[in-house]
């Protein structure tokens, strides 16, 4: 049964406690890494012969097995995939940043040039958890930043094939390459290239710990986006909400993972109840009954505050990847909200908007990392690069300003060449 605190009557530790995985695979993920170095597509096919079970003839996916699976999925499911597909590129359409330039002294000119990576490589898990959700959500920002090539990996079944739905997706994001292998070696394969597969600039997605591990042991080889915890739910809740919605909600991330969080917030002892008698009533109902049973008793929890403005202090301290803001008048408490992945305003748009269909995009920062960091975007494909022009006239008018500061640093070369300009 989930627990019930009363904030001001428990320790601070027991509010703002988080669930820390404890699976150390580092020095496995560095042997598989530096196999693939070495052995390249030998590697991969030895790995998924001994992970996936899948004897291949090939790494990459085929025309024929892409029009295979566009004609496998149901065309209702891929009528819903291209809708989402549409609502995610309109909204990342807006996120898109323009070059600028500065021209407004004479003889100078400065700017910055906004440039997509060459190539993105997309990691998205297989087997038992297919998430087409997540091909949509991390390849159209790559394609809207204009990324030349796309490149995205997955692990097979056993007999070598992709998950249909996953391929369909694919498809309608636009992906350029996909290629068969999964786990710390597609990590490994995309950070430093195959005779197969091609080295990118940034990788992305979402996979398990030995997935998570080898994106934190490439990171500076390649770009990453992001080290992803357990998921998280965090509902900010007043007293006229539907306990039987809360309770939905919360079990909405919680069948994710045995780790994963569900916390409610509310300034309301009578919804605080109410909500887990519900959660008794519902959990046996669900599919994933085990693990969200298991998420709910060991990490989920209710926290009774005062009123809604510390239920609001005590969201942003937790800083939660998924926050539902089910309040009268969410927009009078939007600003207030300064920590959160993505927020879900008001009574009638549950999370499961967000992962699916609404928009925007469902890569979050979770384990507290919204205080510093945001989800995935447009910004995360691109870099930045600023130039700078004077003329000779323009160099005069501050060259010496230039030599003084640098000499104050003791940096005497820097002050000789802007000096050595001028003198000439």
């Amino acid at each position: 049964m989930i627990q019930i605190l009363k904030y001001g009557e428990v320790s601070a530790d027991q509010i703002f406690s988080r669930v820390t995985p404890t699976v150390n695979v580092a020095d496995i993920v560095s042997d598989i890494i530096a196999t693939v170095r070495r052995d390249g597509d030998a590697a991969l096919y030895a790995y998924c012969k001994k992970f996936d079970k899948a004897d291949l003839a090939s790494l990459q996916v085929t025309e024929a097995e892409m029009d295979e699976a566009m004609a496998t999925v149901e065309p209702k499911f891929i009528e819903i995939l291209q809708k989402a597909a549409e609502n995610i590129t309109k909204f990342h359409k807006c996120q898109v940043r323009n070059s600028f330039i500065i021209n407004d002294e004479q003889g100078i000119v400065m700017g910055q040039k906004v440039i997509p990576v060459d190539r993105a490589g997309l990691y998205v898990p297989g087997g038992t958890a297919a998430y087409p959700s997540t091909v949509l959500m991390d390849a159209i920002p790559a394609k809207i930043a204009g990324v030349p090539e796309v490149v995205m990996v997955t692990p097979p079944n056993a007999q070598g094939k992709v998950n249909p739905v996953i391929l369909a997706a694919a498809k309608i994001a636009g992906i350029d390459k996909i290629f068969k292998v999964g786990g710390a070696q597609a990590v490994a394969a995309l950070a430093y290239g195959t005779e197969s597969i091609p080295k990118v600039d940034k990788i992305v997605g979402p996979g398990n710990a030995f997935v998570a591990e080898a994106k934190k042991q490439v990171f500076g080889v390649v770009s990453i986006d992001m080290i992803a915890g357990p998921s998280e739910i965090l509902i900010v809740a007043d007293g006229n909400s539907n306990p039987r919605h809360l309770a939905a909600d919360l079990l909405s991330q919680a069948e994710h993972d045995k780790l994963a969080s569900a916390v409610l917030v509310t300034d309301s002892m009578a919804l605080a109840e109410a909500v887990s008698v519900e959660l008794e009533r519902q959990i046996p109902l669900l599919d994933r009954a085990e693990i969200a049973r298991a998420s709910i008793d060991q990490n989920g929890k209710i926290i009774v505050a005062p009123d809604l403005t510390v239920v609001i202090e005590i969201a942003n301290e937790i800083a939660p990847e998924h926050l539902e803001l089910c309040v009268d008048n969410p927009f009078d408490y939007l600003d207030s909200i300064r920590h959160a992945g993505s927020i879900f305003m008001g009574r009638n748009c549950p999370e499961a908007l967000g992962d699916y269909f609404a928009g925007p995009n469902h890569t979050l920062p979770t384990s507290g990392t919204a205080k510093f960091s945001s989800p995935l975007s447009v910004d995360d494909f691109v870099k930045k690069t600023q130039y700078t022009y004077f003329t000779k006239d323009a160099l005069a008018r501050v060259g010496y300003d230039v030599a003084f500061f640098a000499e104050k640093e003791g940096l005497t070369a820097h002050a000789k060449s802007a000096v050595v300009r001028l003198e000439d």
